[in-house]
């Protein structure tokens, strides 16, 4: 290599360390925001204790999806896509605590002779799961994330993701706009199973787990599938 190319080579590297420009710390930012987060939470609170908790409570679930990047359209789409069941497992291992929470719920209830929480969303199953499940899934597909996804994306200024945001609020107030026709007419329609009163409490919880596990082997071997074609 002559020397002209090798002094133009270093020059242009010179000219290149000096053209970039160090990121500005997000920490004061950072600290200021959590300050501003407090005192609010604190306002809250002492407005109605309820919505003190439901402001931090807001905070921790929005942090946690930021961190783990956590979204069901993920869990959805990565499996076909790159392969990967990770997010996949990690929505089924949240069906499952949820499910021990729930039943132990409702169960305790039930044994106390007092109304089971929740009953009222035990609805039936009928075409319009059918045809509500597959708009919201192109839906989500297209805007690149659920409910949790796209509201953790709009916390992060993903221009997007806030027009998805705003057509998702639309499609909420013209589904609840139709929703008695669709109950009248469909929903009514189908049959409302309630898992204990086809197998009692016990087996209820078991199907209940078994499924979820079953799930999450299939999930494992799919993603084990995909690695070993790619290999």
């Amino acid at each position: 290599m002559s020397e002209a190319s090798t002094s133009g080579t270093s020059g242009s590297i010179r000219r290149s360390s000096r053209t970039r420009k160090k990121k500005k710390s997000q920490l004061p930012i950072g600290i200021a925001a959590g300050i501003v987060i407090i005192i609010l939470g604190i306002l809250l609170a002492l407005k109605d204790p309820k919505l003190g908790l439901f402001w931090f409570t807001g905070m921790a679930f929005g942090f946690i999806l930021q961190k783990s990047r956590f979204c069901f359209t993920a869990s959805m789409r990565d499996p076909s896509l790159t392969g990967s069941t990770t997010v996949t497992r990690a929505v089924l291992v949240a069906f499952a605590l949820t499910s021990l929470g729930f039943w132990a719920i409702k169960y305790g209830a039930s044994q106390q002779g007092l109304p089971i929480p929740g009953q009222s969303y035990v609805v039936p199953v009928s075409f319009a799961t059918v045809i509500g499940a597959f708009i919201f899934g192109i839906g989500m597909v297209i805007a690149g994330g659920c409910a949790s996804g796209t509201l953790m994306r709009v916390g992060e200024g993903f221009t997007m993701q806030i027009i998805s945001l705003l057509f998702f609020i639309i499609g909420s107030l013209w589904g609840a706009h139709d929703f008695g026709w669709w109950k009248l007419n469909v929903i009514s329609n189908g049959k409302a199973v309630f898992m204990p009163d086809v197998f009692g409490w016990a087996g209820a919880l078991v199907v209940q787990l078994l499924i979820i596990a079953c799930l999450f082997v299939a999930a494992h071997k799919w993603e084990n599938r995909k690695k070993e074609k790619n290999a």
